[in-house]
């Protein structure tokens, strides 16, 4: 273990022992846990950052409201500022918060799954009671539920990067997992986003989670466009062009193979932490790094209400494509009986 990794290990084990026992005490009923008189269905992850989780929340959100169900999509809202205790960012046909309201993640969700309304709150449980009252939600979708243990769920989607795994196995911020391994066991469905996994990290999930049902799924980057707006385009066209990668993500290594993968030449990248909220001075000198500059959406929703909009930055479009749809439909509708 790297020495740094020596030093935190007794943090991480502490962490780790906080979570055990915040998971424990709501299992054993110590700790209250509400039951909403719907489905949810909680997208979520146990190594922290970049699984893929606000991609895969919207797809299952749209996948379902497609197949007839009343869906309602929620989550925490990192990073916003606004007062509320519950935000109604969309109402499935208008987006009716902006960025400092609602957050970044919230507005990308409500993007990617059009028709369904999208709420934002710290107390996840009072956003369901508030989505049943307004839009008669028939299922909930939490994203990044795992840990909301206030809050039962139905079914547990819980997300590897294939890239990841389990990382060093540690617990932050000894290494990247939120809580110890042995949550999995509380996974209902395990997917792999980007995978394969490693033969060491699948056969740990294997041993974790036997009978979890497994699908498969990757990040496609499906279409560019400026950030001051205008048609999309085919990011394939991108080949050969020499770019810049601007990002605040939790995991900004993405982002660039997504482009490197498209056949674009990186000269310069410019990073911010994950949900940084994006001022003039970071957008300053961008046209003498680059001639060209590419944003995710999350971090365009917070570059447009900076206010300052460099000429050159185009915003790239992740799509999730999951193996065998229909499959993982079926099995999640088969848990709502």
């Amino acid at each position: 273990m790297p020495a740094m990794g020596r030093a935190l290990a007794p943090l991480g084990w502490l962490y780790g022992l906080g979570a055990r026992l915040d998971r424990w005490s709501h299992a054993a009923g110590w700790r209250g846990v509400e039951r909403l008189p719907c489905r949810v269905v909680g997208v979520g992850n146990l190594v922290a950052g970049g699984a893929g989780k606000t991609p895969t929340a919207a797809w299952v959100a749209r996948a379902l409201r497609e197949r007839g169900h009343r869906v309602v999509l929620a989550s925490r809202g990192y990073g916003r500022r606004g007062r509320r205790d519950i935000v109604v960012v969309s109402d499935g046909k208008f987006v009716r918060a902006g960025v400092a309201e609602a957050g970044d993640e919230p507005l990308v969700l409500a993007a990617h799954a059009p028709g369904v309304p999208v709420l934002v709150g710290r107390d996840r449980a009072r956003v369901g009671w508030r989505a049943l009252s307004t839009f008669g939600a028939e299922v909930l979708v939490l994203d990044d539920g795992f840990q909301h243990h206030r809050l039962h769920r139905d079914v547990d989607l819980v997300l590897f990067d294939g890239r990841v795994g389990f990382g060093n196995g540690r617990c932050l911020p000894a290494g990247p997992l939120r809580e110890p391994p042995a949550a999995l066991r509380a996974a209902a469905c395990v997917g792999v986003v980007d995978g394969p996994l490693s033969e060491r990290h699948e056969a740990r999930l294997g041993k974790l989670a036997p009978a979890a049902f497994r699908f498969a799924a990757r990040r496609r980057p499906a279409s560019l466009r400026s950030l001051s707006g205008g048609p999309r385009e085919d990011p394939g066209l991108l080949r050969g062009v020499e770019l810049g990668v601007l990002s605040g993500l939790a995991r900004p290594d993405g982002l660039r193979l997504s482009l490197e993968a498209l056949g674009a030449k990186v000269v310069a990248e410019r990073r911010f932490r994950d949900h940084h909220v994006y001022r003039a001075g970071d957008l300053a000198g961008l046209a003498d790094a680059a001639p060209l500059w590419v944003t995710s959406e999350k971090d365009a929703v917070k570059i447009l209400a900076s206010w300052t909009v460099p000429a050159d930055v185009r915003v790239l479009s992740i799509e999730l494509e999951v193996d065998a749809p229909d499959s993982l439909l079926d099995w999640l509708e088969a848990q709502f009986r």
